[in-house]
């Protein structure tokens, strides 16, 4: 009997055209690190009385498909789950490096149906109506560069096969710790110690009476771009934003040497008065539990800007 290994597993994806229905073809391999993404059942006890000591048989709840999908920072595959988070984006370039503008505040997200199959049972589980509910990772001096996008979906089917068919295979170009920058107002920020960033849609599950016990839907409502900054206390440049209130704008990238990068820009960060401690003969550090918001300039919270050799998303 063959025993499912995490090792064999494989994921693919592609993005519907109507929600709910996945598509024919059009599926591409995505490398991943790990996947709770799922759907669960649960049971309810019986309340009813009359029957003796031992209940009576359980009840079936409402089905629940979601999870979490632990994704590396990549040149090409990342703007899979951008396009997700953001929506469709604005690509320029007549030929290769092209650059793929990502923009908050868009009102429909694209859905997407993603496969997870363990070939050795076999086990394919076919999971359509996904969507984007967060994008979150950490930049730090070491270790491995990912990222975990939640997603929200309709519901699982499983078979013995992979419906996905032929799937199409990215390059992976992985961005690294050592390839990120940060900067404030177009200058390095130094003494940053680690950063956090998460985007979310806030989704809204449209939770109606089905006979299959699916959601309708789910529905972006009011974004937020939040995180983390933990600096070695050096000067009074975030203090002195903080207790101003005034807001700043803040850059997050990466850039290999072959010339792809990834950007985030928040266009208006606040920071809040932190608490400054000396905790002892160590570095004293301060901790930013930044905030955006829409800037009235440009009319959006944060660009995300992703140039590759990717043609289109």
């Amino acid at each position: 009997m063959a025993r499912a290994q995490g090792a064999r597993a494989q994921m693919a994806l592609a993005f519907e055209t109507t929600y709910g229905t996945p598509p024919a073809s059009g599926f591409t391999r995505m490398p991943f690190a790990s996947a709770t993404l799922g759907a669960e059942q649960p049971l309810l006890n019986s309340e009813l009385l009359g029957y003796g000591r031992d209940p009576l048989p359980p009840i079936k709840d409402a089905v629940t498909a979601d999870g979490n999908v632990v994704v590396p920072i990549d040149a090409q595959g990342f703007g899979f789950w951008l396009k997700a988070a953001f929506g469709q984006p604005i690509t320029t370039g007549a030929d290769a490096p092209y650059t793929h503008e990502f923009r908050s505040g868009n009102w429909t997200l694209p859905s997407m149906a993603i496969e997870t199959g363990m070939p050795e049972v076999p086990r394919f589980a076919l999971y359509s109506g996904c969507v984007l509910d967060t994008l979150s990772w950490q930049m730090q001096r070491s270790g491995l560069l990912t990222a975990t996008a939640s997603l929200v979906a309709q519901g699982e089917i499983t078979a013995a096969s992979s419906a996905a068919g032929t799937l199409a295979d990215l390059a992976l170009q992985r961005f690294g710790h050592f390839n990120g920058a940060i900067t404030r107002n177009g200058t390095a920020l130094g003494n940053i110690v680690s950063a956090e960033i998460t985007y979310a849609n806030n989704l809204d599950r449209v939770e109606t009476i089905r006979s299959d016990g699916r959601i309708d839907g789910a529905d972006p409502s009011i974004a937020a771009l939040t995180g983390r900054i933990e600096v070695r206390f050096a000067d009074q440049v975030l203090v002195t934003q903080a207790i101003n209130g005034d807001p700043c704008e803040m850059n997050f990238g990466y850039t290999l040497p072959s010339g792809e990068s990834l950007t985030l820009v928040a266009h208006a960060v606040y920071l809040p008065r932190p608490r400054i401690e000396i905790a002892g003969p160590q570095g004293v550090q301060a901790t930013f539990d930044w905030q955006a918001a829409r800037d009235t300039a440009l009319g959006r919270m944060c660009t995300v800007t992703l140039i590759n050799g990717i043609e289109d998303y």
